[in-house]
């Protein structure tokens, strides 16, 4: 719980930082593509994070990776602080309240959708469009399938449940069954 208030806080500052010069959302990109990097190489990441190697050591591996990227002089600070102050391994969830707090800067709410059959585009903008409506605020939709809703779909945005699935609607029907409110 501590370790996340941190994290937090370390989102929050970058945040800042981008909000007063105008660059957050970029500051986002490359904090971003850095966790991916570590997620795709975690022999490095393991080795930056591990306090087993002394930080000279550990500091020489970043800096040789800093230099062989495109990200900007802020976020290349921001990650030697981070190691600096031994809170590397907390990127992934640095990186996730960053996201909620930039979503949340630039009006974004996000949406997890499921379907039954993959959505084609035309139909997860629509739905994208109406899900704006309810919100007022602008729509990004994960999708994801899952067979078991037979058909339909099935929203998650923020706290809020719309399940619009066949399976929802059968499960209503025998409940209603059991209750013997369908004669």
């Amino acid at each position: 719980m501590i370790g996340s208030k941190v994290y937090r806080r370390y989102a929050s500052a970058l945040l800042g930082l981008g909000r007063e010069d105008g660059h957050f959302e970029e500051y986002g990109q490359e904090l971003s593509e850095f966790e991916r990097f570590c997620q795709a190489n975690s022999m490095f990441f393991g080795a930056v994070c591990n306090p087993i190697f002394a930080m000279e050591g550990r500091h020489k591996v970043l800096e040789e990776v800093l230099g062989r990227s495109s990200f900007g002089p802020v976020v290349q600070n921001f990650l030697r602080l981070l190691l600096a102050k031994d809170r590397l391994r907390g990127l992934p969830a640095i990186c996730e309240h960053y996201a909620h707090l930039s979503d949340e800067a630039l009006n974004i709410q996000r949406a997890r959708v499921v379907t039954a059959k993959p959505l084609r585009k035309k139909s997860l903008d629509r739905l994208e469009r109406a899900l704006e409506r309810l919100t007022g605020k602008k729509v990004k939709a994960e999708v994801s399938d899952d067979e078991a809703l037979i058909g339909g779909v099935m929203v998650k945005i923020g706290d809020m449940v719309l399940d619009g699935s066949i399976r929802a609607q059968i499960e209503g029907l025998k409940e209603s069954l059991k209750r013997g409110e369908l004669s």
